[in-house]
């Protein structure tokens, strides 16, 4: 069974719309910018990769996290050609610290909202109509969970079409706690290059519309194979190479492909140097014997970790990829870390080729791991 992906929207620090956040990875420009949410003095990392949307003068506001899933959510809902009232139509919303800026500026400088404004169930409600809608905290596999989510609901009935979404701004308590807990501070996310020394915040959102096949009345953009998804809880920060490994064959079982049909894979590349070689080695053996093996790209080393909604960002992403046969390369990587040794990294200029089946890996603290199947829609 596969699940007709309709509509799509995004943004992060590099774009306002997927084709505006896709040309700028192509381009690869350098993305990182001084931190401007908080007091950048407090705190030895010095660089975030944040949406520039913020009052003219310095200072942060509120709901900024809400204002992304209402923007991407309606203009996903108009791509794939449905009108905004979504009371019959469910949302799933992926997320790590939902709106806990908000509530950080409530409590330092007594920013005035609601405390139903904290939900993002109450803005989807009041701008859509929305009555059935979903919040998972799940950390960085938040929207691929709330995607193989989506894909069940379609297929026992309960819908047939899904709205799901993500988003995520950063919040000082994520970044100071980074900032403590990584033993070497970045100057830039550098995904499996021998110089990553750790992650750091971005900012944005993503939307799909997720629809039973062959139902929809718009272009599709893609088709959903297959979500696979465990938490295996190894360890509250280091991830599990068996874990990962269980999630990735999964996904493979559920869409009916193997590891030589995949051509292009998302990698998750968060930029810490255990995530990335353990995620390196998981590939190598996974692709050992597969002929030569898929293009592999990393878009966190642009828009930086943009958390909860980094899946379904990097999902959208592959979609363009396959469209424009083209995969962006990996910003700063000159030289891969050595388990990565063999692997299709793309490097330098965009990697051009036919590309038909795409994997998406998210991989989030605790053992929350998520890996999506996406075919191309021909």
């Amino acid at each position: 069974m596969t699940w007709d992906i309709t509509g799509m929207a995004a943004v992060a620090n590099i774009g306002a719309s997927p084709e505006e956040i896709f040309a700028a990875l192509c381009a690869g420009q350098e993305s990182r910018t001084p931190l401007r949410a908080f007091d950048r003095d407090q705190y030895r990392a010095a660089y975030a990769y944040e949406i520039d949307d913020r009052p003219e003068g310095g200072g942060d506001i509120p709901r900024r996290a809400t204002r992304w899933l209402t923007t991407v959510v309606r203009q996903a809902v108009a791509d794939a050609g449905l009108d905004e009232d979504l009371s019959q139509i469910p949302v799933l919303v992926g997320t790590t610290m939902r709106e806990q800026r908000s509530l950080e500026l409530w409590w330092r400088d007594d920013a005035d909202f609601a405390l139903e404004d904290l939900h993002f169930g109450t803005a989807l409600k009041e701008a859509f109509g929305a009555s059935t809608t979903y919040t998972f905290a799940n950390a960085c596999s938040a929207t691929l969970y709330a995607l193989g989510l989506a894909t069940d609901m379609i297929e026992l009935g309960m819908a047939d079409t899904v709205v799901v979404a993500g988003t995520d701004a950063a919040t000082e308590s994520g970044f100071g706690t980074l900032d403590r807990v990584q033993n070497d501070i970045p100057d830039a996310l550098r995904p499996f290059d021998t110089t990553h020394k750790g992650m750091l915040m971005g900012e944005g959102a993503a939307a799909v519309v997720v629809q039973r096949a062959s139902t929809g009345r718009g272009l599709v953009h893609a088709r959903v194979r297959g979500v696979a998804m465990n938490c295996d809880a190894h360890h509250a920060t280091a991830p599990d190479p068996g874990g990962i490994t269980r999630a990735v064959q999964d996904a493979y079982r559920r869409a009916g492909v193997r590891a030589e049909d995949i051509d292009l894979v998302m990698l998750h590349g968060s930029g810490t140097p255990l995530n990335d070689a353990t995620e390196s080695s998981v590939l190598r053996r996974i692709f050992h014997g597969s002929g030569p093996g898929p293009r592999m790209t990393a878009i966190k080393a642009m828009t930086g970790h943009t958390l909860g909604g980094s899946g379904l960002l990097s999902l959208v992403m592959a979609v363009l990829a396959m469209k424009k046969g083209t995969v962006p390369p990996i910003q700063g990587l000159t030289d891969p870390i050595p388990e990565a040794t063999g692997l299709g990294l793309v490097q330098g200029t965009p990697a051009t080729g036919d590309l038909t089946i795409a994997q998406i890996d998210a991989f989030g603290f605790g053992g929350i791991n998520a890996v999506a199947i996406v075919e191309a829609s021909r």
